[in-house]
This record gives C-alpha cells, structure tokens and sequence, in this order.
C-alpha cells in the first residue's frame, strides 16, 4: 500500500477505536453546503493525481484529493470534458469534493446524449469506510453493474459513509460548437417554452431564466444549430460574453446571487407553476431547479416545494440549526440509518453533515 493511502487509514482506524469524530475535509470549497459537521479534519489532499485515462475508451480515474481543475484541463487537452459541468466554487475544489457533494452545472439538463447528473457518469469508486477497509465498487466501463450500484449512492453522500479515495468517471467530448440565446420573457412564458422545447429536438445545453430574460444555450454540430436558431429567435450572444455567463451561472458569480438573503435551491417537476413565494427567483434546468432569494419561513418554503411535487434546500445562509435539507419520511430515513451503521457503525465521519443525529 502507498505510504500516502496508509496514512489515511491509519488515521481513520485510530479515529474508530477511539470514537473520534472526523470531518473530511479538502480545499474546504463546499464548507457552506450542508448541516454543519464537526471532529478532527481528514484531509485527503495528500492522495492526489489521475490513476488512468484514456481518451479513446471516455474514461478517467482519480485520486479523490486531485483538484478539480486540473482534472478538467488534461480532459480539455484531449477534447473532452465533464458532461455534468460540475461547479467548483472556489479554485481548492477537488474530485472527491465534487462527487461528495453530488452538485451539477447547467448542463445538467442538456438535451441528448449529456443528460444527467453526477451519479449517472460515475462509473466506479474505492472507498475507506469507518473499519478502515478499502471497498471497491463498480469499474470502469458502463455495463458493469452485478447487484447494488453502491458506486452512485456515493454522489452526493457528503462524506458520512466514508472517505472517497478515487473514482472513475465518463467523460464526453466537447461539442463542436455553442451558441447562446436571449429572449426577454416573463416568468410565466418563459415556463412555457422551455417546456415546449423539452418535447422537440432541439441541442439544448443550459437555460437560465432571470429578471425578466431567458438565456439558452444550444451545442452540437453548426448545422443543428443554425437550424434550432432559424427555429427558436431570440438575440445570439457574443460568444466571451456568453462563456462568461455559463461560468458565472455554474459558479454562483452572477450579480443575481449577492448579498445576505438566505440562498434555497428548490427541484421541482419543470412543467411546475411559478412559485407561490415571495424573494427573487433564478430558473435552471428546463424549469426544474428554482433558485430563490427570500427570508420566508422555511416551513413556508418547504410546504410549496412540496406542493408542487419536490422539495427544497437551504443552500447558503440562513439560520441552519433546523436543518438544511427537506426530512427524510421514514422508510427513507430507515434504509439511511442501516447504510450508515454498515459503513461507519462507530459514526466517526461527517456526523450531522447529511442528516441531524446521524
């Protein structure tokens, strides 16, 4: 075993015989994201580099502690990219960061071939659970899944099942050519044509609907293109202008998103109605992720999100003692408690950080 990798779990064997809380953490980029945790820092920056990749087969594997924008630069240098567009919010992000968090980026909701989030391009991962053994689970190629693919229950999982050690991703080539659309609309139209536009054929790879202006971007060859802008209308944006916005939009940079207002992130079913909530709103994903600005109650926020099919997360400020995610009905809140106990029984990682209490 690698001197680096022994000494994580070395780490991770005294913390479970002592009942020591960990809390993993790397360039600390997502610190705002999620419950607040607590215990004696894990950082896995040490384990870092790209283990494998090979262009021809669109796969990469890599250490959890490599930093995300390194990864996306030999993957640009080959013509490819992460077809989840993963936001990094601060230049310190790491691979393991991104696949703990489980985040995506407006492509997200592409149409085609890119559709998906995380999970759906994680292919495999090796993990150190909480008796200090390294578990591998699923590979490296699509169809390679026998039982549980315990690999994607990872996405989004914030550490508390075990430290991520490194994890093999699909990746996809980068389209041949973007170009990105404005149409000032209101809240109400713009609903409606995005999801108009979810029923055609059209190379949708981001939508971004706020104050009053709708902006898409569409990729693929240039003559898809030039067909869906003959369709479609709208002004085509300058092509610096437009990759500044996607940029901005992915990392959370747009002026829309300063200033003190608690920051709730709601998934909601695209063809949903505008919110019934008072605050600034930022529509993503064809419709279906809503960003909202307000200082309602967050039960208030809670009960809409609900009522329309889907629930909401305090993203970023806000009073978090209550918790920052929708609560788990029961029978899902079982089968956390039972993944739990069987990856960390001792509960020394990330405690609190997903679910209060646990």
């Amino acid at each position: 075993m690698d001197a680096t990798l022994g000494q994580l779990v070395e780490q991770v064997r005294g913390a479970t015989q002592a009942r020591t809380p960990l809390r993993i953490r790397a360039g600390g980029s997502k610190d705002f994201y999620g419950n607040p945790s607590r215990g004696q820092i894990l950082d896995p920056r040490p384990w870092q580099g790209i283990e494998a990749y090979d262009p021809s087969e669109l796969v990469v594997t890599a250490r959890a502690g490599t930093r995300l924008a390194e990864l996306e630069a030999v993957l640009a240098a080959q013509g490819q990219m992460l077809a989840f567009e993963p936001p990094h919010f601060g230049p310190d992000a790491t691979v393991g960061g991104c696949v703990a968090a489980g985040l995506a980026g407006p492509r997200r909701a592409s149409a085609g071939y890119t559709h998906g989030g995380l999970r759906d391009f994680l292919l495999g991962a090796r993990l150190l659970d909480g008796r200090g053994q390294l578990l591998r689970f699923g590979g490296t190629v699509m169809k390679n899944v026998a039982g549980y693919d315990v690999a994607r229950v990872l996405a989004g999982s914030l550490g508390v099942l075990g430290l991520l050690v490194d994890v093999s991703l699909k990746v996809l080539p980068l389209p041949r050519a973007e170009v990105t659309l404005r149409f000032e609309l209101g809240e109400a139209q713009a609903l409606e044509r995005l999801c108009d536009w979810q029923g055609r054929p059209l190379p949708v790879s981001g939508s971004a609907w706020c104050q009053g202006a709708l902006t898409v971007r569409l990729s693929g060859a240039e003559a898809a293109l030039a067909a869906a802008r003959g369709r479609l209308g709208g002004e085509a944006i300058a092509a610096a202008d437009a990759s500044a916005f996607w940029q901005d939009l992915r990392e959370h940079q747009l002026e829309w998103f300063a200033g003190e207002l608690p920051l709730w992130r709601l998934a909601v079913p695209p063809q949903a109605p505008p919110l019934a909530l008072v605050g600034a709103q930022l529509i993503e994903w064809g419709g279906g992720q809503r960003w909202l600005r307000s200082a309602q109650a967050p039960a208030r926020i809670r009960e809409e999100a609900a009522r329309l099919g889907g629930h909401a997360t305090l993203f970023r400020g806000g009073d978090r003692a209550g918790g920052v995610f929708s609560p788990l009905n029961p029978a899902l809140l079982a089968i956390h408690r039972r993944l739990k106990q069987a990856f960390d029984p001792a509960g020394i990682f990330n405690p609190d950080r997903l679910v209060q209490g646990l």
